[in-house]
């Protein structure tokens, strides 16, 4: 299928061939019959593709001290090169689709194969939509007008927010397609409508419809008009709906409102206020969140759970059903609001005009009735399909392609002595845009092609959380060699299942992300300690940073939270260290006395080992960004070991060493993978023992029920041992 993409690096927009997104639970899979483009929105976004590197800088100050933060503790040269990999990735323009269902979810009740429907899918043939993101289109209302839904609820709810009383006197500045849409529904409420707009076109649009205008092309003074619209008494509310980074904008709407007035915005404008203009008149001011009620928040968009009317009247979806209401009666009307008519296979035309033709309002796509091809596979390089196939290469399916994989990952592989010949991510564009940038023979959007695929030898999972441990066992059952980011699973429970299933596979190649241990100052860490009398102190300091309170990593049934996402990782290294299993731990987390809603994000782990060393790993989520973020102290017969960020290792007491420092900072992926590649091709001893795999999740879990318990929990650290297995 066909989907609209825009290069953030070079504002280029384009028509792709990506997979047809594969209908997920709680969703509808949706046959597109008429696309909006958002004049404001998507305008801005071309324009900043377009822009210089500088210029993207100036306009998002908060990302340009990001990068600064990150350049202190990982260096220049991997800050930069992270900046450039994000400026490449595609962005799916379009979020105003109007279509017919094609597909249902399970766990979808209130939409059938059939219904024609409302969404804020993207420009694409095919589009995959939660269903709370869903309204069904009224008989009587054309697929064209029903794609101005999504931008007729950003208006109502900004008017939901100001509160407007029959009779009162509105101001909306800013007659884009938004802004026209709102002046409608203003009037349809009983209220008086002042529209302000440079753009004479859109003036002369505004009072067709039948609000007064304040002529600022002709020199007019937008707040002597509003003062003399409103009877000298000052208007009753603003709703900006404008684009500018002028601050003015808020200024003149505080001082052409009444005392206690409101002002909403739901554009995007300077926001320097001065206190002054609010304090005397007492003016509120407030934010619009888009569609309204339930917008970002996963629990409502993405896992369908709607929220109580009596307590909730108007969510996201009700919104749109009131505009669709409002539309089937003719009290919006967006024949007018149209300026161009264009088929979707010609979008970037349209998008050119977006640019460069001032007047342009509504600009609408349109897409053949016929049946769209819902090929779920996509052959990206026929050449390369043909040359790969020579023996002595191990060949690899890859499901997931969000940033770890992008950045990190996928140019690993690369380096390697691999044939990648599937990718697969559920949307499709990224993986469509990650296979054809690093070679991948074909992309899909249905992992079981990658399982299912007799030619492919290695599967590498890189999805959420919670979908490792099934593909784990489905990869396993179908007798793949398999490598997981880490955790490998979730609970003992699936650490079972996995357990049985890896016994039953024979001889498999298994490597989960640990790939710390693979970092060349930890081999060289190895080779000192060799030979050492006495146990090892090991502190692992980790200064993760703070992580939003709704991320999915918190959630236990798709993350499982920090310590069991990320923490492993360092169990892992120093049990590889210490060359011995973890048998037994002891953790201390920040407990609900902190009123912390976030608890393992703030954990000590102590670790005993089966050689009798110990280690602490002390996981803290409250630090600065300015600080290293890993440092690994250890402490070995009467000398010491510090690894600062996995780019410096200083030896303190060692004769013959002093320090190892390396250009960046290089965590081990490559050796990890190249390892891998090499034990796959020609054979040999695990390159992750299976024994060390499990000790070390089994210790995650530990570390989580000691947190929440104080309690101390003892490991059989010799179960999965192959001594054990063969007793």
């Amino acid at each position: 299928m066909k989907q609209v993409l825009q290069n953030l690096n070079s504002g280029t927009v384009e028509l792709v061939e990506v997979p047809c997104p594969l209908v997920r639970r709680g969703h509808l899979l949706i046959q597109s019959r008429a696309s909006l483009v958002s004049a404001g929105t998507e305008r801005m976004l071309v324009e900043f593709g377009k822009s210089s590197l500088l210029a993207k800088a100036r306009s998002q100050p908060d990302k340009v001290q990001q990068v600064l933060d990150k350049m202190k503790t990982e260096g220049v040269l991997p800050t930069l090169k992270a900046v450039f990999a994000r400026l490449d990735e595609p962005l799916p323009l379009g979020y105003c689709n109007a279509g017919v269902v094609v597909e249902v979810g399970e766990g979808v009740t209130d939409f059938a194969v059939g219904d024609r429907v409302v969404s804020n899918g993207p420009h694409a043939e095919m589009v995959c939509v939660p269903q709370n993101l869903c309204a069904k289109i009224p008989d009587g209302v054309t697929d064209e007008a029903a794609a101005f839904t999504v931008l007729g609820a950003i208006g109502l709810q900004g008017i939901r927010l100001i509160e407007p009383t029959f009779g009162e006197t509105i101001v909306v500045t800013g007659l884009g397609l938004i802004g026209l849409l709102t002046v409608q529904m203003l009037l349809a409420n009983g209220c008086r409508v002042l529209g302000i707009d440079v753009n004479p076109q859109r003036l002369e649009l505004a009072r067709q419809l039948g609000a007064e205008v304040v002529d600022l092309p002709a020199g007019a003074d937008p707040v002597a008009s509003a003062m003399a619209y409103s009877r000298g008494r000052g208007v009753d509310g603003v709703i900006i709906t404008a684009s500018a980074k002028d601050n003015s904008i808020v200024h003149q709407a505080a001082q052409m409102c009444r005392k206690r007035g409101r002002i909403v915005l739901v554009g995007v404008v300077g926001l320097e206020l001065n206190r002054s203009d609010f304090y005397r008149k007492e003016l509120s001011f407030q934010v619009s969140c888009s569609y309204g009620p339930g917008r970002y928040d996963a629990t409502y968009e993405e896992r369908g759970q709607d929220y109580p009317l009596g307590f909730v009247r108007w969510t996201e979806q009700r919104n749109f059903e009131a505009i669709l209401d409002a539309l089937a009666t003719g009290k919006l009307d967006t024949t007018p609001l149209v300026s161009t008519r264009i088929e979707h296979q010609r979008a970037a035309d349209g998008y050119r005009t977006l640019t460069s033709d001032s007047s342009a309002l509504g600009i609408v796509l349109n897409y053949p009735e016929v049946a769209a091809p819902r090929e779920r596979t996509v052959l990206l390089n026929a050449k390369a399909a043909r040359k790969t196939r020579s023996a002595g290469r191990v060949r690899v399916g890859v499901i997931g392609a969000g940033n770890f994989a992008r950045m990190t990952l996928l140019p690993v592989l690369k380096r390697c002595p691999v044939v990648l010949r599937t990718i697969a991510s559920s949307g499709g564009v990224t993986g469509a845009h990650s296979g054809a940038k690093f070679g991948f023979e074909r992309v899909t959007s249905d992992y079981k092609e990658i399982i299912e695929d007799p030619a492919i030898e290695l599967v590498v999972i890189l999805t959420r959380h919670d979908l490792h441990a099934p593909m784990v066992l489905e990869a396993l059952e179908a007798g793949k060699h398999i490598a997981v980011e880490k955790p490998l699973c979730l609970n003992e429970e699936e650490l079972e299942r996995i357990r049985t299933a890896y016994a039953s596979a024979g001889s498999r190649q298994m490597l989960v992300g640990f790939n710390r241990s693979f970092a060349p100052h930890v081999r060289k860490m190895q080779s000192l300690l060799v030979g050492r009398t006495q146990p090892l102190t090991m502190s692992m300091m980790v200064n993760a940073g703070v992580s939003p309170a709704d991320s999915w990593v918190h959630d236990p049934k798709v993350g499982g939270g920090r310590i069991i996402g990320e923490g492993c990782h360092w169990i892992d290294l120093m049990s590889v260290l210490a060359g011995a299993p973890v048998t037994r731990v002891y953790a201390v987390t920040i407990g609900e006395s902190a009123g912390l809603d976030v608890r393992d994000d703030k954990t000590s782990i102590t670790l005993e080992f089966a050689d009798g060393s110990i280690g602490t790993l002390h996981y803290f989520g409250n630090g600065s960004k300015a600080y290293p973020k890993e440092t690994l102290e250890v402490f070995a017969d009467g000398k010491v070991l510090r690894l600062d960020n996995f780019r410096v290792l200083k030896g303190y007491g060692w004769p013959n060493f002093k320090h190892m420092k390396t250009p960046s900072i290089d965590k081990g992926h490559l050796a990890e993978f190249e390892n891998l590649v090499n034990a796959i091709t020609n054979g040999g001893p695990e390159v992750m023992p299976f024994s060390r795999i499990t000790n070390v999740m089994e210790a995650t879990f530990a570390a989580v029920k000691s947190g929440a318990t104080c309690e101390p929990i003892v490991l059989d650290a010799s179960r999965d041992q192959p001594d054990a297995a063969n007793a």
